[in-house]
């Protein structure tokens, strides 16, 4: 299936789940019991976004883009976003530092003074096919809040959509606060 038909899929799902009136809920609560670097690193397909800063406004802006994880020598994960915007492919990235949690991470900020703490949790992965992270910062009196949905290829099982969208739940956000890559565009690799 290609990135426009999953697209479709990715909209058809939701739609579907919209009349559902249970749904499975996973807590903010999990943790994982151990979290595993070196099958975690590699390109993965950002496949959803969710946040407190995101509307249905925002659907049209995204474009598709991949997020890749290496580890250096210090045991940090650098993270390398890329993103094809028109004719150009734009790239940034930053480096997790890990905490004692598993899976839990600070954002190395030290290149960017003034920029407030932010903390990621990988919150669950089968790392051969999905990842749902959760991103958290304070920005003034804002708390900024995003839910990632991470694949290792643009394909997406109904259960781990079933996931990303309970996951939002509990985090408050509503499907409005949703946000698919707009899949017209290709996706540039970085470099």
């Amino acid at each position: 299936m290609g990135p426009l038909g999953t697209l479709w899929a990715v909209l058809s799902l939701l739609e579907a789940l919209e009349g559902q009136t249970s749904r499975p809920v996973l807590t903010t609560t999990q943790v994982l019991k151990s979290f595993q670097e070196d099958k975690f690193q590699g390109e993965w397909f950002v496949l959803g976004l969710a946040g407190s800063t995101h509307s249905k406004a925002d659907r049209s802006l995204l474009s598709p883009f991949t997020a890749t994880f290496e580890q250096n020598k210090k045991k940090h994960l650098k993270v390398t976003y890329a993103m094809t915007r028109g004719m150009r492919c734009f790239t940034w990235s930053y480096v997790l530092i890990p905490t004692a949690q598993p899976g839990k991470f600070s954002v190395d900020q030290r290149r960017r003074p003034g920029v407030e703490a932010e903390e990621v949790q990988v919150l669950d992965t089968d790392y051969s096919t999905f990842a749902l992270m959760l991103s958290r910062r304070q920005s003034g009196n804002h708390r900024v809040l995003r839910v990632i949905l991470l694949c290792r290829m643009w394909a997406l099982q109904a259960q781990v959509l079933n996931k990303f969208i309970c996951l939002i739940g509990a985090q408050g956000l509503s499907e409005d606060n949703i946000v698919f890559p707009h899949l017209t565009d290709e996706v540039c690799a970085p470099g």
